[in-house]
């Protein structure tokens, strides 16, 4: 075979490579090899220059490197201090922020599950103080300080996004009372939407956004289109402010060097900081996380995976090749050596990261997941705000649970285990304990458990509550 019919074999070769039928490594030095010095130069490289296999990991390995990563491997040994939040925030990236009120909302659930009681006053003080912020990213999200500039760059502007779209439009078909809007605020300082009235018959007979009156899409239009931010949260409500003020704010300052970047580079850090919080992923899965387009392929991968920047794994049972980040190399030894060890029981948010992406949930927990709270009650099969059990590196089951705080009862509605996941009494004690340990967080001790499947796991749980 002449070199120019073999340098042809191996670009063709390139296409089952970015399938991840290969290491990606061999597909950045060939494209660079014969970029720079030719087909001769791709043979010379590719035969003198070994590619080191990937690493092996066991896919109970690869959950507990997530977990890891995640701060959802083992239970906090101490009582919670006020620096954790952001810093379970700031290993998470992201901490998503919704309305839904059954149980804790979900920002302070997904702490509540890393960092076991604390108050959650704390959260609403890091906001106010400007350690995090709030912002779009995966979706509405608290964001750590040192991030903000990362996510106000241009691109990473979601134009595809419904809040980004709704702005738009909203800008345009209101210009003149949204600058009028803004002009207030400058004058009088921060605002709530309940400091405006609603006009007779807004919202009447709509639901969602177009249910709001004209001052909150308004300041949520701004919010979305950059010049607003949340200064702080008054009982949930947001507080919006002009975002020169919150910006000026921040704890640590705006990093004023990241706005001269290119889109390249900012899309790499993004990628970058994705993995890093994942502890280890596919390339399929990273885009999710920042809600990133296009998505992100092993070819694109390839480059970090060649610069050192990422390391390339494979975990058995997974269809393609896994990424870790290079600064968790020593975690990734960890893991192969068995040494990560699950020991935290936990109930987890529908939004907490670990499952907000359900394929991964599914490929990596086998664990099948569905929001049914916008599903009609007749259709649903578990309950209105279910919540995944985390126990020892397994999602063992889900529960349907109500905080009736007027009455102190933490209600179960209905427990399930997954298939095949025994009640085995050390399971039993730390499931017990865990259920105890958020409905105390919650001021509502008493739990009520009203149905387990299988049925004989109630009598075996409500034993271990007074």
């Amino acid at each position: 075979m002449s070199i120019e019919t073999g340098c042809h074999f191996f670009y063709r070769s390139v296409a089952d490579i970015r399938r991840g039928t290969a290491a990606a490594q061999t597909v950045w030095w060939l494209r660079y090899a014969c970029s720079v010095g030719g087909c001769e130069g791709a043979v010379s490289l590719l035969t003198s220059r070994p590619v080191a296999r990937p690493s092996q990991l066991s896919c109970r390995q690869a959950c507990a490197l997530h977990l890891r990563a995640q701060g959802l491997l083992q239970p906090l040994r101490r009582q919670a201090r006020r620096g954790d939040i952001v810093a379970a925030i700031e290993r998470m990236q992201l901490l998503q922020i919704d309305s839904i009120h059954v149980v804790a909302r979900s920002a302070y659930l997904v702490l509540h599950a890393r960092l076991g009681n604390y108050p959650s006053r704390w959260l609403d003080d890091a906001l106010e103080s400007g350690q995090v912020a709030e912002c779009w990213a995966h979706e509405a999200n608290l964001v750590p300080a040192a991030a903000v500039a990362w996510h106000r760059h241009p691109a990473n502007r979601r134009a595809q996004h419904w809040a980004q779209r709704n702005a738009v439009r909203t800008y345009a078909a209101q210009r003149a009372p949204m600058r009028a809007l803004l002009r207030h605020i400058a004058r009088s300082g921060p605002v709530r939407a309940a400091d405006f009235a609603r006009g007779a018959g807004a919202g009447e007979g709509k639901s969602g956004w177009w249910e709001w009156k004209p001052e909150k899409r308004w300041l949520e239009a701004w919010f979305a289109l950059g010049e607003l931010m949340v200064t702080r949260r008054d009982g949930f409500q947001r507080v919006y402010d002009l975002s020169a003020n919150v910006l000026a704010q921040l704890d640590p300052p705006l990093d004023r060097a990241i706005a001269p970047l290119s889109a390249a580079s900012v899309r790499e850090h993004v990628v970058l900081a994705s993995v890093r919080a994942l502890g280890v992923t596919r390339a399929s899965w990273i885009a999710d996380y920042y809600r990133l387009r296009p998505a992100v392929t092993d070819a694109e991968l390839a480059p970090l995976v060649a610069s050192g920047q990422l390391l390339q794994v494979a975990v058995r049972g997974w269809k393609s090749a896994a990424y870790v980040h290079c600064d968790d190399a020593p975690m990734l030894e960890a893991a192969q050596r068995g040494r990560l060890r699950a020991t935290h029981t936990a109930l987890l948010s529908p939004f907490d990261p670990v499952v907000w992406d359900r394929a991964r949930a599914w490929e990596m927990f086998g664990f099948a997941y569905t929001l049914e709270c916008y599903t009609p009650a007749p259709r649903r099969r578990y309950g209105y705000f279910v919540l995944p059990i985390l126990h020892r590196g397994r999602l063992v089951g889900r529960l349907d649970a109500k905080a009736q705080r007027a009455r102190g009862i933490f209600e179960i509605k209905a427990l399930f285990l997954e298939d095949g996941v025994r009640a085995e009494p050390r399971l039993l004690r730390e499931l017990a304990a865990a259920i105890a340990a958020t409905a105390r967080w919650h001021a509502t001790p008493q739990v009520q458990l009203d149905a387990t499947q299988p049925p004989e796991l109630a009598a075996a749980l409500r034993a271990f509550w007074p």
